[in-house]
């Protein structure tokens, strides 16, 4: 017989797995390219979040380091190492500040998600301006932007972290309701 933790351990590969397939097709299947850098708008931002704030900084962290770096894998192979940091990043932090929140308080939810979507977009900005140019001296395969081209995607950067936090937190609330009215009292 399985002990509790196993099965605990296994509960959570289960949902980092589901999670990272979910990122990972909404990172993969709304892909709006930016010219500026060879990047593009997506929505798998959306699913980091919502494990985040339902299962804490862990399997956050998991989710935004697997699957949207799996897409990346998928035509845009110079991205991985930028995607995987930021939206692991994105995914740890969201969780370490709003995961699990219990009550009828939105301010950690909110809170958790505004940093999400700041460290969404400078995360990119420090990797697309600075980082990729200097990799790019040695290894040629990153010299796929520069300063001008990161700061053109800013806004687009800004508008996918938006829209992916108003629709997790959406989620997010929705799950909760759902958990406190089946939790015992």
């Amino acid at each position: 017989m399985a002990k509790t933790s196993e099965v605990k351990q296994l509960v959570n590969v289960g949902i980092v797995a589901a999670f990272a397939t979910l990122a990972f097709v909404g990172t993969t299947v709304i892909r709006i390219p930016i010219p500026a850098t060879g990047g593009y708008f997506n929505l798998g931002d959306t699913f980091v979040m919502i494990a985040a704030l339902l299962y804490g900084p862990l399997i956050g962290g998991l989710v935004g380091l697997i699957g949207p770096a799996l897409s990346d894998a998928i035509g845009f192979p110079q991205f991985i190492l930028a995607t995987a940091i930021v939206k692991g990043l994105e995914g740890t932090i969201v969780g370490a500040i709003g995961g699990k929140s219990k009550g009828s308080s939105m301010t950690r939810p909110v809170l958790a998600l505004v940093v999400g979507v700041v460290i969404l977009v400078s995360g990119y900005f420090i990797f697309e301006a600075f980082i990729y140019p200097l990799l790019a001296k040695t290894m040629p395969f990153f010299g796929v932007t520069d300063p001008k081209a990161a700061m053109a995607e800013v806004i687009p950067n800004l508008l996918q972290g938006i829209i992916s936090a108003v629709i997790a937190f959406g989620i997010w609330r929705v799950f909760r309701r759902k958990t406190e009215k089946n939790s015992p009292e």
